[in-house]
Protein backbone atom coordinates (compact mmCIF):
# COMPACT_ATOMS: atom_id res chain seq x y z
CA UNK A 1 0.00 0.00 0.00
CA UNK A 2 1.33 3.21 -1.07
CA UNK A 3 1.96 6.20 1.61
CA UNK A 4 1.73 10.03 1.28
CA UNK A 5 4.86 11.42 2.66
CA UNK A 6 2.37 14.88 2.43
CA UNK A 7 2.33 16.60 5.29
CA UNK A 8 -1.60 17.13 6.37
CA UNK A 9 -0.38 20.91 7.20
CA UNK A 10 2.24 23.31 6.94
CA UNK A 11 2.63 26.41 9.65
CA UNK A 12 4.95 29.05 9.50
CA UNK A 13 6.09 28.45 13.20
CA UNK A 14 5.21 26.27 16.19
CA UNK A 15 3.01 28.68 18.06
CA UNK A 16 0.23 28.29 15.02
CA UNK A 17 -0.65 24.80 16.51
CA UNK A 18 -3.32 25.83 19.25
CA UNK A 19 -5.33 23.38 21.49
CA UNK A 20 -8.46 24.21 19.00
CA UNK A 21 -6.39 23.15 16.33
CA UNK A 22 -5.33 20.05 17.67
CA UNK A 23 -9.00 19.05 18.87
CA UNK A 24 -10.44 19.84 15.49
CA UNK A 25 -7.77 17.63 14.45
CA UNK A 26 -8.67 14.39 17.15
CA UNK A 27 -5.47 14.92 18.59
CA UNK A 28 -4.57 14.40 22.48
CA UNK A 29 -0.92 13.67 22.04
CA UNK A 30 1.43 16.16 20.53
CA UNK A 31 5.29 15.23 20.04
CA UNK A 32 7.25 17.72 18.66
CA UNK A 33 10.82 17.64 17.52
CA UNK A 34 13.29 20.17 19.09
CA UNK A 35 16.11 21.71 16.44
CA UNK A 36 14.57 23.56 14.19
CA UNK A 37 10.96 23.01 14.93
CA UNK A 38 11.36 25.05 18.94
CA UNK A 39 14.25 26.00 18.61
CA UNK A 40 17.87 26.85 17.01
CA UNK A 41 20.13 24.03 17.41
CA UNK A 42 21.84 24.27 20.57
CA UNK A 43 20.11 26.34 22.30
CA UNK A 44 20.05 25.24 26.05
CA UNK A 45 17.04 26.68 27.24
CA UNK A 46 13.48 27.33 26.24
CA UNK A 47 12.21 30.72 26.16
CA UNK A 48 9.07 32.11 28.06
CA UNK A 49 6.92 31.83 24.86
CA UNK A 50 7.82 28.21 24.19
CA UNK A 51 6.96 28.04 28.38
CA UNK A 52 3.40 29.77 27.92
CA UNK A 53 2.97 27.76 24.19
CA UNK A 54 3.65 24.55 25.94
CA UNK A 55 1.56 25.33 29.49
CA UNK A 56 -1.73 26.67 26.55
CA UNK A 57 -1.29 23.04 25.16
CA UNK A 58 -1.21 21.22 28.28
CA UNK A 59 -3.37 23.36 30.00
CA UNK A 60 -6.16 22.42 27.98
CA UNK A 61 -5.61 18.81 28.15
CA UNK A 62 -3.29 17.85 25.30
CA UNK A 63 -0.57 15.59 25.89
CA UNK A 64 3.18 16.63 24.73
CA UNK A 65 6.59 14.96 24.38
CA UNK A 66 9.70 15.88 22.33
CA UNK A 67 11.03 13.44 20.26
CA UNK A 68 14.64 14.37 19.08
CA UNK A 69 17.57 12.39 16.71
CA UNK A 70 19.71 15.70 18.92
CA UNK A 71 23.18 13.41 19.38
CA UNK A 72 23.97 15.66 22.65
CA UNK A 73 21.16 13.89 25.11
CA UNK A 74 22.51 16.54 27.54
CA UNK A 75 21.37 19.23 25.69
CA UNK A 76 17.80 17.80 24.63
CA UNK A 77 17.80 16.52 28.71
CA UNK A 78 18.57 20.17 29.71
CA UNK A 79 15.78 21.39 27.63
CA UNK A 80 12.93 19.22 28.46
CA UNK A 81 13.83 19.18 32.03
CA UNK A 82 13.68 22.93 32.19
CA UNK A 83 10.40 22.65 30.68
CA UNK A 84 9.18 19.79 32.72
CA UNK A 85 8.37 17.55 29.55
CA UNK A 86 8.44 13.99 29.12
CA UNK A 87 11.43 13.64 25.76
CA UNK A 88 12.42 10.59 23.47
CA UNK A 89 16.11 11.22 22.50
CA UNK A 90 18.20 9.19 19.75
CA UNK A 91 15.31 8.68 18.54
CA UNK A 92 16.34 7.49 15.47
CA UNK A 93 13.54 8.92 13.45
CA UNK A 94 12.12 8.26 10.70
CA UNK A 95 12.41 5.05 12.23
CA UNK A 96 9.61 3.73 14.33
CA UNK A 97 11.20 3.49 17.98
CA UNK A 98 11.15 6.76 19.44
CA UNK A 99 7.54 7.60 18.03
CA UNK A 100 6.38 4.00 19.31
CA UNK A 101 8.27 5.15 23.06
CA UNK A 102 6.43 7.91 23.24
CA UNK A 103 3.14 6.98 22.36
CA UNK A 104 3.75 3.93 24.70
CA UNK A 105 4.27 6.83 28.12
CA UNK A 106 0.60 8.41 27.35
CA UNK A 107 -1.15 5.38 26.06
CA UNK A 108 -1.86 6.72 22.89
CA UNK A 109 -2.23 5.72 19.85
CA UNK A 110 -1.58 6.87 16.19
CA UNK A 111 -4.83 8.06 15.23
CA UNK A 112 -5.07 10.58 18.39
CA UNK A 113 -1.09 11.42 18.04
CA UNK A 114 0.69 14.08 15.86
CA UNK A 115 4.17 14.84 15.01
CA UNK A 116 5.19 18.70 14.70
CA UNK A 117 8.94 18.95 12.77
CA UNK A 118 10.52 20.58 9.85
CA UNK A 119 12.03 17.85 7.87
CA UNK A 120 10.77 15.35 5.71
CA UNK A 121 13.13 12.91 5.67
CA UNK A 122 12.99 12.15 9.56
CA UNK A 123 10.01 14.23 11.05
CA UNK A 124 7.41 13.90 8.14
CA UNK A 125 8.42 10.59 6.80
CA UNK A 126 8.41 9.12 10.24
CA UNK A 127 4.92 10.26 10.91
CA UNK A 128 3.30 9.35 7.52
CA UNK A 129 5.13 5.68 8.33
CA UNK A 130 3.64 5.15 10.96
CA UNK A 131 0.19 6.62 11.01
CA UNK A 132 0.58 9.77 12.64
CA UNK A 133 -0.61 13.42 11.62
CA UNK A 134 2.20 15.67 10.53
CA UNK A 135 1.73 19.38 11.14
CA UNK A 136 5.00 20.89 8.87
CA UNK A 137 6.77 24.03 10.19
CA UNK A 138 9.52 26.59 8.64
CA UNK A 139 12.92 25.97 10.45
CA UNK A 140 13.13 28.70 13.16
CA UNK A 141 16.33 29.74 12.31
CA UNK A 142 17.40 28.70 8.98
CA UNK A 143 19.57 25.85 8.09
CA UNK A 144 22.60 25.56 10.74
CA UNK A 145 24.67 23.75 8.09
CA UNK A 146 25.09 22.60 4.58
CA UNK A 147 23.20 19.55 4.71
CA UNK A 148 20.09 21.41 6.53
CA UNK A 149 20.43 24.37 3.75
CA UNK A 150 20.98 21.36 1.33
CA UNK A 151 17.61 19.94 2.60
CA UNK A 152 15.61 22.65 2.99
CA UNK A 153 16.02 23.63 -0.12
CA UNK A 154 14.51 20.77 -1.69
CA UNK A 155 11.72 20.63 0.29
CA UNK A 156 10.68 24.29 0.29
CA UNK A 157 8.96 24.19 -3.09
CA UNK A 158 6.77 21.11 -1.90
CA UNK A 159 6.10 22.73 1.43
CA UNK A 160 4.43 26.21 -0.13
CA UNK A 161 2.80 23.96 -3.48
CA UNK A 162 0.95 22.04 0.09
CA UNK A 163 0.74 25.23 1.50
CA UNK A 164 -1.37 26.78 -1.05
CA UNK A 165 -3.51 23.66 -1.52
CA UNK A 166 -4.56 23.50 1.99
CA UNK A 167 -5.52 27.05 2.11
CA UNK A 168 -5.45 29.44 5.35
CA UNK A 169 -6.00 28.12 9.04
CA UNK A 170 -9.39 28.56 10.92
Amino acid sequence: MPISITPDLVLERYAQVTPALLERLGITLLLSDLDNTLAPPHTRRPTDEIRAWIAGLTGAGVRFAIVSNNRSSSRVEDYCADLGVPYIGHAGKPKPGGFRRAMALFGASPEETAMLGDLWTTDILGAKLWGLTMLAVEPVDGAPDWGHALLYALHRPWMRRVKRRQGPLQ
